[in-house]
């Protein structure tokens, strides 16, 4: 994988983090992708990245804005990078019920984490099926797949990644680009932190594995759909969810 170059956006976060370390082992030169507003958090998260003797790159740009995305790709071409990897990983949530949901949190759900996939992915797409190889994954989630009280934005969005993913898969499937999704369970990150207590214990004691998942379980399914022993797998959507959503 050395030749191999990877853009993970929401790069600094719990399972992106994950992510750009397991791909930097991988041989992969790795760049995650923040917010403009993060820079500071950015250069610190990646300071200890190389204090753990791995290199990871750092670029910005909003998910949400198509012209951010345009901006930061043009970038990206200007220093010669082309990445053959793109894991759509960045991700927010703002729960309410619906009767309590204004539209301005309903948008920022919906455009960070489903129209972000539209404008990042398309930035990529036909430089690596001009290529002849590339692999796009989207991290969707198993509330994307049950759906949650509270959830109608999330659960929108996340199912409509792997629509997303589905009709990608089948434009690029003869040029050599795999398209797939990754819909997680409850991961241990600080998006979960941030539920009560008493609530996280009641999610751990529904896992049949016994435990929440950690971001490594979701970067390593990352670097298998890489691999090249995952050529065969497109427009699949992987649960890695511990038990807690069984379907076919």
């Amino acid at each position: 994988m050395a030749s191999k170059t990877a853009l993970v956006t929401g790069g600094i976060g719990g399972i992106g983090s994950a992510t750009c370390q397991q791909l930097a082992k991988d041989g992969m030169q790795v760049y995650a992708l923040h917010l403009p507003a993060e820079a500071a958090q950015a250069e610190q998260w990646c300071e200890q990245i190389r204090q753990q003797g791995l290199v990871v790159n750092i670029v910005a740009a909003d998910v949400s804005s198509d012209a951010s995305c345009v901006t930061m790709a043009a970038d990206l071409r200007e220093q010669g990078v082309s990445p053959d990897v793109l894991v759509n990983c960045a991700g927010i949530t703002r729960d309410k019920t619906l009767k309590n949901l204004p539209p301005e949190l309903w948008e920022a759900v919906i455009n960070t984490n489903l129209s972000s996939i539209y404008h990042v992915t398309r930035q990529f797409s036909a430089t690596m099926a001009n290529r002849g190889w590339g692999r796009i994954i989207s991290i969707s989630s198993v509330n994307g797949q049950r759906g949650m009280f509270g959830q109608t934005n999330y659960c929108a969005a996340k199912a409509g990644i792997h629509g997303f993913t589905m009709a990608l898969a089948q434009e690029l499937a003869a040029k050599g680009v795999t398209v797939n999704s990754i819909s997680p369970g409850y991961i241990d990150t600080a998006m979960t932190q941030a539920i009560p207590e008493v609530i996280r214990n009641q999610i751990t004691a529904s896992i049949p594995i016994g435990r929440m998942g950690k971001p490594q379980d979701i970067a390593s399914t990352i670097s298998f759909l890489c691999s090249e022993g995952a050529s065969y797998i497109t427009g699949a959507n992987i649960p890695v969810n511990g038990g807690y959503f069984m379907s076919f």
